[in-house]
């Protein structure tokens, strides 16, 4: 066993393990699947669905779609940044300062724009803010910040690491 920080051994790295995990694989396909599945759709029956719409839902389909499309765009760039770190073309480390370029935290929605858009394309919004969600949490937990004072004892540190990945603000 490798000597570390905490004594006898190193304790485990919490958020490597994650990106090499199953739930990244899921989320990754999830993700791509669902640019792929929102790409067809805006070049296809999205558009026939956008002139059925007064100027009023066309230019909230526009904004809209937009809007989409780069939340798309960035949660893919982060899954791609994150299979690169999975395949050891990047260290979790390189990946930190690259991901200061990919924005994954929420963007502001307008439900009631929403609410007037076509039922496919007000699918594809709900799903990626979900998977957008789910990239966010999962951010936050590989690349969770070292504690300024690190524990005494490595279960004091998984579990420092364990609150921040689920979001616990108390002790």
């Amino acid at each position: 066993m490798a000597q570390g920080h905490y004594g006898d051994v190193e304790p485990v790295a919490f958020g490597e393990k994650l990106a090499n995990s199953q739930s990244f694989t899921t989320l990754f396909r999830e993700g791509m699947s669902l640019v792929e599945e929102t790409a067809a759709y805006l070049d296809g029956d999205g558009r026939e669905d956008s002139k059925a719409l007064n100027r009023n839902g066309a230019l909230a389909y526009a904004t809209e779609s937009m809007r989409l499309t780069t939340r798309l765009m960035q949660v893919a760039s982060w899954l791609l940044l994150h299979r690169a770190v999975n395949e050891g073309e990047l260290s979790l480390a390189q990946a930190r300062k690259e991901k200061s370029r990919v924005k994954v935290g929420l963007d502001a929605r307008d439900t009631d724009a929403e609410r007037g858009l076509p039922e496919p394309l007000q699918e594809l919004i709900a799903r990626s803010v979900r998977v957008q969600e789910r990239v966010q949490r999962m951010d936050a937990t590989l690349h969770v910040a070292a504690p300024e004072n690190p524990p005494s004892n490595p279960v004091e540190h998984q579990l420092h690491l364990l609150k921040t990945a689920f979001g616990a603000t108390h002790g």
